[in-house]
């Protein structure tokens, strides 16, 4: 198995996860919490499916990892803006994540 944690694109996923955490810990209401969870979830996935794709044996499942972890990373800036337009998150968390 490779070591997942060496990899440059794991280790910009794992740092967005840590400061998506930090971002959203204090969003209250239930709008917010659902598109909370939804949000970690979503950016949890990114790095999730780096590392699982790294244990495959070919490029060619790495790569299907990685598309499926592209598809969780538009999730996550959908989530994103929508949690922005709401003005859950501000203009400064916004632009970092």
């Amino acid at each position: 198995m490779a070591d997942f944690k060496k990899l440059l694109v794991w280790q910009k996923a794992n740092k967005l996860s840590i400061a998506t955490v930090e971002a959203v810990e204090r969003i209250r209401g239930s709008t917010g919490w659902i598109l909370r969870r939804q949000l970690l979830r979503s950016t949890f996935s990114i790095q999730a499916n780096i590392a699982e794709g790294s244990s495959k044996r070919s490029d060619r499942e790495f790569g299907r990892y990685i598309r499926i972890a592209l598809g969780s990373s538009t999730e996550s800036a959908n989530h994103l803006i929508l949690m922005h337009d709401l003005k859950l998150l501000d203009d400064t968390r916004f632009n970092s994540l």
